[in-house]
């Protein structure tokens, strides 16, 4: 489980990202370089990580899933997800 903290430092970071995208779009339009600038780092979305849904783990995050390679794992052994079973040849 990743630290509380982090996790609230990403929703943080997604909240701003949403709050700009349309002052962001606008300043790309009209080329303004510097009032871009200024907005806020965190107000851009290269600047986002993609955390599992679950526990919040950063690395080995599955993006058709939403979920870390670990849960992933879990949940289909266990069959919570359709269409995915466990490989035997």
């Amino acid at each position: 489980m990743a630290k509380k903290s982090w996790i609230a430092r990403e929703k943080k970071r997604r909240r701003m990202v949403a709050k700009y995208a349309e002052k962001r779009r606008r300043l790309k339009e009209d080329e303004d370089w510097e009032g871009l600038q200024k907005l806020p780092r965190n107000a851009s979305p290269v600047r986002l990580n993609n955390r599992c849904a679950l526990t919040g783990r950063s690395r080995g995050y599955l993006r058709q899933f939403g979920v870390s390679r670990i849960v992933f794992r879990e949940m289909a052994r266990e069959g919570k997800i359709p269409g995915v079973r466990k490989a035997s040849w």
